[in-house]
C-alpha cells in the first residue's frame, strides 16, 4: 500500500496568482483607482479589450506598454460608473485563468449598459499582469448605448 503522508502546500491551498489579479483588477476598476490598477500590469504588458479591432484599437493588437494602458484607463475605465460581476473563472496552469464576467456601466437617469465577457489574464511569477483579453461584442454594447441615447 502507499503512504499519504505529502507535506507539499497544492495549488488549492494557496491563491492562484491569475484569479488574485483579476479579482483585484475588478474591485480597482470598481473603486476607481487607477494607480492601484496600473500597478498590476508589468511594463510591457498588452491589454486587449475587447479583443480584435475596435474604434479603441483599430490595428487589433491591444494596448502594449504602461503608457498604452495608461491611456486605456484614462478613455474608457476611469470614465465609467462601473460593476463588475465575475460569475465563474477557471484556472489553466500556475500563470493563467479564464473569467466570465459582466460589467455594468452606471450611465445615469436609471441608464445603463450591460456587456458579458470572457476575460483571460495571464500573470507572471510575481503575479502581475503580462496579457488581458477581454472577449465581448463591441457591436451589440454600441446598440445599447444608441438606444440609451434614442430613449
Amino acid at each position: 500500500m502507499f503512504s499519504h503522508h505529502c507535506t507539499e502546500v497544492t495549488m488549492k491551498d494557496t491563491p492562484h496568482l491569475a484569479v488574485e489579479a483579476n479579482k483585484k483588477s475588478i474591485q480597482y476598476a470598481m473603486e476607481g483607482n487607477k494607480e492601484g490598477w496600473l500597478a498590476l500590469y508589468t511594463d510591457d504588458a498588452v491589454v486587449s479589450d475587447p479583443v480584435g479591432k475596435s474604434p479603441m484599437d483599430p490595428a487589433g493588437n491591444g494596448h502594449q506598454g504602461k503608457a498604452a494602458i495608461e491611456r486605456f484607463w484614462d478613455t474608457v475605465i476611469g470614465k465609467a460608473n462601473i460593476e463588475i460581476r465575475a460569475d465563474k473563472r477557471w484556472t489553466s496552469g500556475d500563470y493563467h485563468c479564464c473569467v466570465a464576467q459582466v460589467a455594468r456601466n452606471d450611465l445615469g437617469d436609471g441608464n445603463f449598459t450591460e456587456c458579458d465577457m470572457l476575460a483571460v489574464y495571464e500573470v507572471n511569477e510575481e503575479g502581475l499582469i503580462v496579457r488581458m483579453g477581454a472577449h465581448w461584442d463591441f457591436d451589440n454594447m454600441m446598440e445599447q448605448l444608441a438606444k440609451v441615447s434614442a430613449g
